[in-house]
């Protein structure tokens, strides 16, 4: 679903739906939004399986870079603190992501809405 947020557009993934983690999985969401003029895709955190978070996998690292050569912005919604607390590469992924544009993780809309509204 779009939404334009700060003059931003917006591709609100469901939280429901099947779960996403391959460079296919990211490939499949962008062409869900194709046309639909979103520059940020949004996906709740729900929607990738625990191996997702799991830095030896290297699947955040696939499926962020695939998001980004097509010219999306991700932004990873919800609460990935048990990762953290778990993973010292995934608070440096988190805390690396968070300092750029291409990829962020936000913890709800309202924190989207004020980096958007920063950054643009």
């Amino acid at each position: 679903m779009i939404d334009v947020r700060h003059e931003v557009p917006v591709w609100l993934v469901p939280g429901d739906g099947p779960e996403l983690a391959t460079e296919q999985d990211a490939v499949d969401l962008i062409g869900a939004t194709f046309g639909s003029g979103a520059s940020v895709l949004v996906v709740p955190v729900e929607r990738f399986p625990e191996r997702f978070f799991d830095m030896h996998t290297k699947l955040i690292g696939h499926f962020f870079s695939k998001i980004v050569q097509y010219g999306f912005r991700l932004v990873l919604l919800g609460d990935v603190s048990a990762h953290i607390a778990a993973s010292t590469a995934f608070r440096d992924v988190v805390r690396e992501s968070n300092r750029g544009r291409d990829v962020w993780f936000v913890s709800d809309l309202g924190e989207l809405d004020t980096r958007l509204a920063a950054r643009g």
